[in-house]
């Protein structure tokens, strides 16, 4: 450990972000989250991390991290923000708290003097109020000595299975030299589809599955390959129960199709823009959500399994969910997907090493 470059994890859920971080070579020295159940999620996957429940809009809390990693250096700060506040499904308020929450990022920054400082939000954190936090971010990078790079990334360009857009700021110490993002490895002929990520996994058609089970079929995909290394079991696939209405609505959907493609007077009961909808077997999925309720497995009538959805976002099967299913859907939806967390590090590694 005392030869790895270190990192801690600011609004760190379950640990996507940092996990992607630690399978690059990081020793990931803590997790700050508000949520304690994601935190033993954390915990249970990174090694050697501690983990503190704090509310980070208070300077209290900045304080408490730094004593926590007194005995550490840290190179990195990675943190992803709640995002509502710039979220296109929020409210969008100026004055929402939750814009302000990367503040508390530089905050600790300020006393740690970290190497590099990665922080993660949607891409409406670009332009919302004028472009007013992206302004204020790159602000306080230059004020703290850090060269602040940002950009748009498309997760299906670097192996993810999932149409998600999310902007990641990069501030290097100035005498690192100006971070440049990795170009991508994937393009629209060789995404890696729904298929390619969780095909191999039980159908649950007939058994709802367990919290632990077998592996019963073989990887057929690169994908599936990679996602089962480091593990002999499959966590986290028990299936949902539909009633019949509800299995019959989902069988009218086609693949790759929504609500839209419903007979008139079928699934009325959800019209919005993501409602029934199917995944489609050649393509990477919708964006996974904290939900699980409106997403359709692209053959069988039935929404995603935890462990479905974990793959959709490049969670390996050797990461384990705790909590209740509910609780679990939550953590996956929330996380950065580690792949992208992973495909950030090694790029730092080139400049921090």
């Amino acid at each position: 450990m005392k030869n790895k470059l270190t990192a801690i994890d600011l609004f760190s859920g379950c640990g996507g972000f940092s996990f992607g971080f630690q399978e690059a070579g990081f020793h990931i020295l803590l997790g700050v989250d508000n949520t304690e159940i994601a935190l033993k999620t954390f915990a249970k996957n990174h090694n050697d991390s501690k983990t503190l429940n704090l509310d980070l809009h208070l300077d209290s809390s900045i304080d408490k991290i730094v004593a926590e990693t007194a005995t550490n250096k840290v190179d990195v700060v990675i943190a992803g923000p709640p995002c509502q506040g710039f979220s296109l499904t929020g409210t969008r308020k100026e004055n929402d708290e939750r814009n302000s929450l990367f503040y508390s990022v530089f905050s600790l920054a300020s006393k740690l003097n970290p190497k590099a400082i990665v922080i993660e939000n949607v891409p409406g954190l670009m332009t919302l109020y004028g472009g007013k936090a992206k302004k204020e971010i790159i602000r306080l990078c230059e004020e703290m000595g850090y060269s602040c790079n940002s950009k748009i990334l498309f997760a299906p360009d670097y192996g993810v299975p999932q149409i998600r857009k999310r902007v990641f700021f990069v501030a290097l110490k100035k005498d690192l030299g100006e971070f440049i993002f990795p170009e991508p490895v994937f393009n629209e002929d060789n995404y890696i589809s729904c298929e390619d990520a969780i095909g191999d996994l039980p159908d649950l058609v007939n058994d709802l599955g367990d919290n632990e089970m077998d592996y019963m079929n073989k990887a057929f995909s690169s994908y599936q390959q990679s996602m089962r290394k480091g593990s002999d079991k499959i966590w986290n696939h028990v299936g949902t129960v539909h009633t019949e209405l509800v299995k019959s609505v989902i069988a009218q959907v086609p693949e790759g199709g929504n609500h839209k493609d419903l007979p008139l007077g079928v699934g009325d009961s959800r019209k919005f823009n993501e409602a029934w909808t199917r995944y489609h077997s050649k393509k990477p999925s919708k964006t996974i959500d904290t939900g699980h309720r409106n997403h359709f497995h692209y053959k069988w009538n039935r929404v995603p399994s935890v462990r479905e959805n974990a793959r959709l976002q490049s969670f390996p099967d050797k990461f384990i969910f705790l909590g209740n299913k509910t609780q679990q859907y939550r953590q996956v939806g929330n996380a950065v997907p580690p792949i992208l967390g992973n495909v950030l590090a090694n790029q730092l590694l080139k400049y921090i090493k």
